[in-house]
């Protein structure tokens, strides 16, 4: 969901772009972000107090940040103050805080509104912390990237982080309709293209405003456009995706978790998004191999080799004949039986490997290469399993002064059923090995 623009066609200049026609007036023309300007948003609730402190506006381009902000200022009677991270330094800083406090001396508080903040050093960020302090300034920056990464602690504790959500297809539906009653006609396109046109926004009320104007300028007169025609059109938008940033560290996460939580269908979405978005199908390959090992595991043994296999298969083919066999691999993991027993098991023994220091192994394990060694008694009383009838001695191998320990648990599903059974056995063997020694 997100916000947007609001139409006074009794205003409408022509000259002037369609967004900042449709600019809303109020809050209450906001569309979307019901969860910050709703009735019991958390801004209404804000407001409602009469105390509006320093905020931080997070989310996705054209999600009305700048828009709400400039309302909030005039909802609580403040001058508004807006600057670009961008186009700033310490230079402008001094002179809009100089600013600030000459107005506060006349009796005007003032909203400071940052575009992009994350732009800003740390040394800048800092800048700001005696002016929020003392309250020569509200603070309200935006930001397209996630605040704990990009923004300096100290900051952050002073400051409220709203985050801003993209606008989902009925907000940008109901934008379109307020676009079409300023200007007096609806959108010559057939209901396919309409919807066409709705996810070539990516939730960007702004950009979707932006593919209206280019439609107007381009269309000819009594023309109706089909999907492919308003594809000839448009330009296409690159969807929202910084390899970087957060948008990339998300669909990653939501692939994996969706792989986890054997859903095919999803997993096979987010896979498709991040290719759309340019992502390197090598680095997917790479998560797909890890997603082997960490969440099916022994419950599956094929899941690795085949994985490992379409990553090989890919370097083969190259894009976008290779990308199939990512594309299967994602779909055989979601379906695989599941255990993480290898991956808890693995961090166990990692963690204790790192807390009791380096104790001897058992004597009776090491080899014994000189006679100096062998007189130490290195190797005296090893049994060779395959001299066994079971081929399993069942000697002790843990350090003596660690005692026998267990890690590995494997689950009731797919191969690991089998190997609980093998694990079974050998514990039974060592049992009864162990009493007859007794």
């Amino acid at each position: 969901m997100s916000d947007l623009f609001a139409a006074d066609s009794s205003q409408t200049d022509k000259a002037r772009p369609l967004a900042d026609q449709l600019r809303p007036q109020t809050l209450d023309d906001v569309i979307g972000q019901e969860h910050l300007i709703g009735p019991n948003g958390t801004l209404r609730r804000m407001l409602a107090s009469g105390r509006l402190g320093s905020l931080i506006l997070w989310g996705p381009p054209g999600t009305g940040k700048t828009t709400v902000a400039r309302l909030l200022a005039d909802q609580i009677g403040y001058r508004f103050e807006q600057i670009s991270a961008i186009f700033s330094g310490v230079a402008d800083l001094k002179k809009v805080f100089e600013k600030a406090r000459f107005e506060r001396l006349s009796g005007h508080r003032t909203l400071l509104f940052v575009d992009e903040i994350h732009r800003f050093n740390r040394a800048q960020q800092d800048s700001f912390l005696p002016v929020m302090e003392d309250g020569t300034v509200v603070l309200v920056g935006a930001t397209t990237e996630n605040p704990s990464f990009e923004l300096n602690a100290a900051l952050l504790s002073r400051s409220q982080v709203l985050r801003f959500e993209s606008l989902g297809p009925a907000d940008l539906e109901k934008l379109v309709g307020r676009a079409e009653t300023l200007l007096g006609s609806t959108l010559p396109l057939t209901e396919e293209a309409r919807q066409t046109l709705l996810g070539l926004a990516d939730g960007d009320g702004r950009a979707l405003l932006g593919l209206v104007e280019e439609i107007l300028a381009s269309v000819s007169a009594n023309e109706t456009l089909d999907a492919n025609s308003l594809l000839t059109i448009v330009q296409r938008r690159a969807p929202i995706y910084d390899k970087a940033q957060d948008g990339h560290y998300n669909l990653i996460s939501a692939l994996h978790k969706t792989i986890r939580g054997s859903d095919p269908d999803a997993a096979l979405y987010y896979f498709a998004r991040m290719l759309d978005a340019g992502e390197d199908p090598l680095f997917l390959a790479r998560r797909l191999i890890r997603m082997a090992s960490e969440d099916v595991g022994l419950a599956d043994p094929q899941a690795l080799p085949l994985a490992i296999a379409a990553r090989d298969a890919y370097q083969m083919l190259g894009s976008p004949e290779g990308e199939l066999s990512l594309a299967q691999v994602v779909v055989y993991l979601a379906l695989a039986p599941k255990s993480n027993a290898v991956y808890t098991a693995f961090k166990q023994a990692i963690s204790l490997a790192k807390s009791t220091g380096s104790p001897m192994p058992p004597m009776v394990i090491l080899n014994a290469p000189t006679k100096l060694m062998k007189g130490e008694g290195y190797g005296e009383g090893y049994v060779y399993d395959h001299d066994t009838p079971e081929a399993f001695s069942g000697q002790e191998y843990f350090p003596e002064k660690l005692g026998r320990q267990s890690f590995y648990h494997p689950v009731e599903r797919g191969f690991e059923r089998d190997l609980r059974k093998r694990m079974d056995y050998f514990a039974r063997l060592r049992a009864e090995k162990s009493r007859k020694d007794e």
